[in-house]
């Protein structure tokens, strides 16, 4: 049975580790592992869950995250489907927030099909704790990956420019709108459409137990050459369709007999990774204006590393 104190603890560990790079699912299963006894059996025998109510709890969760993710940039979620319905109507591609909409779709697709396809197998195949640890580190080594191909690949302000001239020169007249924050995201549209498709092909790497959808999201925006705050923008806002997606697929897991005499804890679970979530995106989104990947990725190879030693 899962207790409201399991599942306090939980919520606030999923809410932070969605958004934090350091691998939510990971968390999960090696935090679980760790304490031991009642915890370790929540999440059942090497599945992650399957099987198990927790596995409808993390979808609790999962949607929570996403609600959070939506409620904290509604603006910026108004603007981008007011511009992908603009577009669907007229086939122009003349603001951001319209390029922005496109761009989320295409980097969408793949993690879209891939997860469909591959999530649950490759859960039950590697949800053993030495699996996510030995993951959890490598996610460690892809963050520094990450950093190095940032100082690489970073554009100057004016090279932006040059990027969102030209996608504007192809695809019409790119408007600057008179809200500040719309000009705030021209690195974002200065992307396109096999920049989108990478970074989207990055991120199916999380279907693996252990590395994070935000962190490798993040490394594909770099590599992209954005810079870190633009980087995590993208990744917040791509991660919100994508886990919202896998959370309401699995909606009949929440409301099955499987959360039968637990839908009290998974209520407080669920409204705990919510708040934790709203704060980290929070924190997150001012840390990438002036810091780096480096410290999340020493604490994913120690983390990794410790807990490889444990478990196997």
């Amino acid at each position: 049975m899962l207790t409201y104190f399991q599942a306090t603890v939980i919520g606030a560990v999923q809410g932070v580790t969605e958004l934090f790079p350091v691998s939510s699912l990971g968390h999960s299963v090696l935090v679980a592992a760790w304490l031991g006894g009642d915890w370790e059996k929540l999440t059942g025998e090497g599945e992650s869950g399957t099987g198990t109510p927790y596995l409808a709890f993390v979808v609790a969760l999962h949607v929570a995250t996403a609600v959070a993710l939506l409620g904290y940039y509604w603006r910026d979620w108004c603007a981008i489907v007011a511009g992908f319905l603009t577009t669907l109507r007229t086939g122009r591609l003349d603001t951001i927030p319209q390029r922005l909409a496109w761009l989320i779709v295409i980097a969408t697709v793949p993690v879209g099909v891939l997860g469909f396809l591959l999530e649950h197998p490759l859960h039950a195949l590697f949800g053993a704790p030495i699996y996510a640890a030995v993951f959890l580190a490598l996610n460690g080594v892809v963050l520094i990956i990450g950093e190095g191909l940032r100082r690489r690949n970073e554009p100057s302000l004016a090279e932006y420019g040059r990027r969102f001239a030209l996608r504007r020169a192809h695809s019409g007249t790119l408007t600057a709108e008179a809200e500040p924050r719309r000009q705030s995201d021209r690195p974002l549209a200065a992307l396109g459409p096999r920049d989108a498709l990478g970074i989207g092909f990055v991120q199916v790497g999380a279907l693996l137990t252990g590395f994070s959808r935000a962190g490798l999201t993040m490394v594909g925006g770099l590599w992209r050459g954005l810079a870190h705050e633009h980087a995590a923008k993208f990744a917040f806002l791509l991660a919100t369709p994508a886990i919202l997606g896998a959370g309401l697929l699995e909606i009949p897991e929440l409301v099955g007999p499987e959360t039968d005499g637990i839908r009290g804890p998974v209520l407080v679970g669920a409204l705990v990774s919510g708040v934790s979530s709203w704060l980290a995106v929070r924190f997150l989104e001012r840390y990438f204006q002036t810091r780096t990947l480096l410290p999340f990725a020493v604490y994913c190879l120690a983390a990794g590393a410790v807990s490889v030693v444990h478990f196997g």
